[in-house]
Formats: structure tokens, sequence, C-alpha cells
């Protein structure tokens, strides 16, 4: 019997088990009929050594993995709604000009640190939203040279921020 045979005659007999058992972790989360397909879809991508006896310990450790990685997904998507909503109800409060003032200030006694060409090229990637090589091509340098010198900005404004902190 192949592989692919041995995985779907399991998920003809075993499918209905299955889904009890994700349901039940899940709370009856219509999730639970996805992860179950998925769970029969990466064994039959795997290049595990599947048999009668390392199928059923297979299929339910997929399905606790993939049970983990929909809870974490849930539970980061619920912190980044949150945060988004919260952001959303007040407009451009006191607090957060003040924060992005002080950011900003932070962010310049560190870079004063360093030589003026990293700090242009810090601004540009920063502020202006350059990739290294939109900002080699504009200022006719070489790309390991923008590179190293954003480089040295970012640590020198992490050093800075680590010890402000």
């Amino acid at each position: 019997m192949t592989k692919h045979e041995l995985i779907s005659d399991y998920y003809i007999t075993h499918r209905e088990e299955l889904l009890t058992y994700v349901g039940s972790r899940l709370g009856g989360n219509m999730a639970a009929e996805d992860i179950v397909q998925d769970v029969f879809l990466r064994l039959l991508e795997s290049d595990k050594l599947t048999t009668e006896t390392t199928l059923p310990a297979l299929v339910y450790t997929t399905a606790r993995h993939l049970i983990i990685d929909y809870y974490r997904h849930h539970a980061s998507t619920e912190t980044y709604a949150h945060y988004i909503r919260h952001a959303s109800r007040s407009e451009e409060s006191a607090e957060t000009v003040v924060s992005v003032r002080e950011l900003t200030e932070l962010m310049e006694r560190g870079l004063a640190r360093v030589p003026e060409q990293c700090r242009e090229i810090y601004r540009m990637h920063i502020c202006d939203n350059m990739k290294v090589g939109e900002i080699s091509r504009q200022l006719g340098e070489g790309y390991k040279s923008v590179e190293h010198r954003l480089g040295t900005a970012r640590k020198a404004v992490r050093q800075y921020l680590r010890n402000y902190a």
C-alpha cells in the first residue's frame, strides 16, 4: 500500500473522529474543518516515514500543532485589531503627538553620534522610506557602502535608545 493510499484510507475512516477532536479544542469553531483538511494535506506533502503504526500519532501531532498555530494567529490578530480599533477611535491624541516628537528627538540625538554621511543615509531610509538600492543610485555610491553606513547609523541609534530606556 502506498503512502497516499494509506493516508486516504485513514482520512475516510477517521475523519469524523479527528473532526470531533479538533472541534472540541476549538470550541466548535468552523475552522475545525479547515484544520482537519490541512492535517491530511500536510501529511500527503511530508517526507516523513508513514506506516500504519506511525500514522495515528502523526495525524494527532499535526492536528495539535495546527490548533496551536490557530490560537497563536488568533491572539496576534486580536491584539493587532484591538490596537487598530483603539487608534482609530481617538484621532491624534496629545499623547500620540508627544510620543512621536519624543521618539524623533531621541532618534536625532542618537544620530548625532555618527558621521554626517551615515545620518543622511539613515534619514533617507527612515524618513523618505527609500531602500538601500534607491539611496545608492541617488547618491551615486556603491550599494555595499550605503548598506554599511546605514548599518552603522542603525547600531548607533539602537545603542542610544537602549541606554536611554
